[in-house]
């Protein structure tokens, strides 16, 4: 299937289980993957065939931005029902949630979640 790719979008969010994440904040990165069928729209030349890069961005952001998660997974979860549920011509999506720099012991660059979603039918 066909599919709109979103890489490294960025924002600042409350997400996560101690009391200083939700108090402090930090950033996050979203990265999607949306499936649908883009012939038409690859034929018609016509953005309403299609789905809107900056709404969706937006909605991302009211998310991530909005409501504070313990979890990163459910930021992921979050954003994919809201994608899901905004675009009907989006028959699937995959959601990677990345936190930049999580307060736990180690070396690493990121920790993420990455989820793929599909329509109900």
């Amino acid at each position: 299937m066909d599919k709109i790719i979103l890489n490294q979008m960025q924002f600042y969010g409350y997400h996560g289980l101690l009391p200083e994440e939700n108090k402090l904040g930090q950033r996050f990165n979203v990265d999607l993957e949306l499936y649908l069928d883009l012939k038409k729209p690859g034929h018609t030349d016509n953005m309403y065939d299609s789905i809107d890069y900056g709404h969706v961005y937006q909605l991302v952001q009211e998310f991530v931005e909005g409501q504070v998660k313990k979890l990163i997974e459910a930021v992921a979860e979050g954003i994919a029902e809201k994608l899901l549920a905004a675009f009907d011509l989006l028959a699937a999506c995959k959601v990677t949630v990345t936190k930049p720099d999580p307060p736990i012991p180690g070396h690493y660059t990121s920790v993420a979640v990455e989820i793929y979603r599909e329509r109900s039918i």
